[in-house]
């Protein structure tokens, strides 16, 4: 059986669309209903799927993860999974969004952290909603989509925090972490490649706020390797961190595989950093792999 794929290339998106007879922005709607059966939401029981097209004309899929015997904050949003898997496969810009329901306040605030939020367009699937999407039909080519600023008005953002020069989600980070000593004396299952991993992670994380960057490397039973960085909010609360960045990438490489196929884990942060992803992490991959061996590095500015 096929593993289900998160990503669809530019071309076969067109080809898709054709073959079905709608344009690859219909497309993205009649795509979220295979998204949400991708979701793992054990506890709410509530599917959400996420289906996204970045400016390369690929599109990628998002899908809600929770994770029982944790608190709830602990969940990855459709939305989240869908920026973290745009930031997996580099993709620097992210134009429309078609979602089974609603974005939730906490993803409209995530949502923020993008270049050009307020003209990402965005269609919601659900009937009830799909009503007011034709009313606020700005533009007959984008097939009902709605601007984000029609769901956030009142934004607050890195505009407000940040000065303009500085990345913002999805662009280029160049951190210029390297490793400290700790890691002469430190052992994990997988090598060295899965600390240059969690190593690559921080120096691709998005952490304007606190100037605390750090990565998770996450490895399987087979031996490979997924790495997620931390993304940080304005609003610091819908920040991702990077533990749950990485399951994002194991999720959508691995398809239905479980999480206890997770045997070890890095995680990279700075030794004074302000901020710890160290306890919640550990908690997190405790709970869902109780086998996974975890460690923590730090890295140092060069």
């Amino acid at each position: 059986m096929d593993r289900p794929r998160f990503v669809i290339d530019s071309a076969e998106a067109e080809e898709m669309a054709e073959q079905l007879g709608q344009t690859v922005l219909q497309l993205l709607r009649s795509l979220v209903k295979s998204a949400q059966i991708l979701a793992r939401p054990p506890i709410s029981k509530f599917h959400v799927g996420a289906i996204g097209m970045g400016s390369s004309g690929r599109i990628f899929f998002g899908v809600n993860l929770e994770f029982p015997g944790l608190p709830l904050n602990q969940s990855v949003h459709a939305e989240q999974f869908l920026i973290a898997n745009l930031s997996l496969n580099a993709e620097p810009c992210l134009k429309y969004l078609a979602v089974s329901a609603a974005p939730c306040g906490h993803c409209r605030q995530f949502l923020q952290e993008l270049r050009g939020a307020p003209d990402v367009k965005i269609l919601i699937t659900s009937s009830e909603d799909e009503k007011e999407n034709e009313m606020n039909n700005f533009n007959d080519k984008d097939q009902e989509f709605t601007p984000l600023s029609h769901f956030l008005p009142h934004r607050f953002g890195p505009d407000d925090l940040l000065h303009k020069d500085v990345p913002l989600l999805l662009e280029p980070h160049r951190n210029g972490f390297s490793f400290c000593d700790d890691l002469r004396n430190g052992k994990i299952n997988g090598g060295d490649d899965v600390k240059h991993a969690a190593l690559e992670a921080a120096n691709m994380s998005h952490a304007p706020y606190s100037g605390c960057p750090s990565g998770v490397a996450l490895l399987d039973v087979e031996g490979k390797i997924y790495k997620g960085s931390y993304m940080e909010s304005a609003a610091y609360n819908p920040s991702l961190p990077p533990a749950q960045a990485a399951l994002v990438a194991y999720v959508a490489s691995s398809g239905g595989e479980g999480y206890e196929r997770i045997v070890g884990a890095v995680l990279m942060e700075k030794e004074d950093a302000i901020i710890k992803q160290e306890h919640t992490s550990r908690l997190l991959l405790q709970c869902i792999s109780p086998k996974c061996e975890f460690k923590v590095f730090h890295c140092t500015k060069n």
